[in-house]
Order: C-alpha cells, then sequence, then structure tokens
C-alpha cells in the first residue's frame, strides 16, 4: 500500500514539474501535495484518498494537453489585442496602418 502512495506522489510531482517551465516553477504547489501525502502516512485516513490523487493526476495531464492544444491550434491566443488584430489583419492579406500617438507630431 505504501508503495503505491509513493508512486501516486512522483507521477503528480512529475506532472506538476512538466506543467511549469523552470522559472515559474512553485514550490508550494509541491510542498502542498507533499504535506498531504506526510499526513496520509501518519494516519489521517481519507476512504477517498486513492481516488482523489487518481483525480488529481489525471487534471494534471489533462490540463498541460490543453496548453499544448491550445499553443498549437490557436497561436494567438497569448497575444496582446493589438498584437491580435494585426496579426489577424495580416492573415486575411490586410496590412493595419501604423497608429500615431495623440502627442506625436510628424
Amino acid at each position: 500500500m505504501e508503495a503505491q502512495h509513493i508512486i501516486a506522489y512522483r507521477a503528480i510531482v512529475r506532472e506538476v514539474n512538466k506543467a511549469s517551465s523552470q522559472v515559474t516553477r512553485n514550490g508550494t504547489i509541491a510542498s502542498s501535495f507533499r504535506a498531504v501525502f506526510e499526513a496520509r502516512r501518519r494516519g489521517d485516513h481519507s476512504e477517498h484518498f486513492d481516488h482523489d490523487v487518481g483525480n488529481v493526476i489525471t487534471f494534471l495531464q489533462s490540463q498541460r494537453m490543453h496548453k499544448a492544444l491550445l499553443e498549437r491550434y490557436n497561436p494567438l491566443h497569448d497575444l496582446t489585442a493589438e498584437q491580435r488584430i494585426h496579426a489577424t489583419a495580416r492573415r486575411v492579406g490586410l496590412d493595419m496602418p501604423d497608429t500615431v500617438q495623440g502627442d506625436e507630431k510628424k
């Protein structure tokens, strides 16, 4: 039984590491999962613990897959509104005119 919990914990940590880059990795998430598993080891039993851990792993995998598919099939999702308009106009063969600021005079 203990081996299953170690395998589940490692799977969760692996998915958390895959979901975030080295720069944006948050140690709080991993330490929170570790605390949950330590509490389980000390004897705080929950009848649905194994099921919940499986759901967490599935959720993290699905979230990572969703992010990859979103980046692949919707390349404009992470652009600002102005960049998105410019890229969309360029896609259909139009070129957006340069925007002039109100205070600038040429």
